[in-house]
């Protein structure tokens, strides 16, 4: 065995310095096995626990009504509403036919709104459509609480004048208006087959859905108020509750439970 001593110090030096050494090794040694030990430990306990179950989010097929703002009023009419002006005016020339109706909050700035055979719909259904137009204008981002709202069929709304087409997002409108005064801003936030749904708070006081989010103008900012709803009707799909909400800020509101609530829509009616 080969071993260095260094010749300036005595033996007892050099012997008092090997064995200084020594204690530091056998405490590293020691150190070293604790750890093999609590790896060991952690290994055994991993192997013992059952399998994390992995969650995979389906991604969901939209239908086409869903690039727009959307709701089926309690008797199963489909109505779409414009999310920009370019929607507004895709609306008008691809998705408004006879037999439809036209409906418009009376201010500058609102989302028109088209009832999917709303000429044969009922007053009362018209209502759902013209509190969802309502809800979907700048009443909404000021702060109001009711706005008139008007109504017209296909051959009252045109493009066309005698000095040519008008600009993006305006209309010609000819003839008598339908009107629904006062109609109030109010929303309904629920699930319609798994998908989130906003609707009038007429619709859903209607049918008495359970699951709910009553939704009205105060001072939630739009972000935080897409997170409250998504937990309260149980969807995961925050960005989309976001993006088919009115501009403006916002109050919640809980639906209370109870024995005359049920879950289900009634099918869609054809358009």
């Amino acid at each position: 065995m080969e071993f260095d001593l260094d010749v300036t110090k005595s033996a007892q030096k050099n012997a008092e310095e090997y064995f200084a050494r020594s204690k530091k090794l056998r405490k590293k040694a020691e150190g070293a096995r604790k750890a093999a030990e609590e790896l060991a430990s952690r290994l055994g306990k991993l192997e013992k626990a059952p399998p994390k179950e992995k969650k995979f989010r389906v991604i969901r097929k939209r239908e086409w009504y869903e690039r727009f703002n959307w709701f089926f009023t309690s008797s199963g009419l489909l109505a779409i509403g414009g999310r920009s002006a370019s929607q507004n005016e895709e609306l008008n020339s691809h998705h408004f036919d006879a037999g439809d109706l036209f409906f418009h909050a009376d201010i500058f700035g609102a989302s028109v709104v088209i009832l999917k055979s709303g000429e044969s719909a009922s007053r009362e259904i018209c209502e759902e459509a013209a509190q969802f137009s309502a809800s979907f204008s700048k009443a909404w981002e000021n702060a109001q609480t009711s706005v008139d709202v008007y109504s017209m069929r296909r051959e009252q709304v045109t493009k066309s004048t005698n000095k040519g087409s008008l600009s993006s997002g305006s209309f010609l409108l000819k003839g008598e208006r339908e009107w629904y005064k006062n109609m109030e801003l109010k929303l309904c936030a629920t699930m319609r087959n798994g998908i989130p749904m906003i609707t009038p708070s007429a619709t859903c006081e209607k049918l008495g859905v359970e699951n709910c989010v009553f939704l009205s103008p105060g001072s939630i900012k739009k972000s935080d108020a897409a997170k409250a709803i998504a937990r309260g009707i149980g969807s995961d799909e925050i960005d989309y509750i976001m993006q088919h909400l009115p501009a403006g800020g916002f109050s919640i509101t809980l639906a209370e439970g109870g024995e005359k609530r049920h879950k289900h829509w009634p099918a869609a009616a054809k358009a």
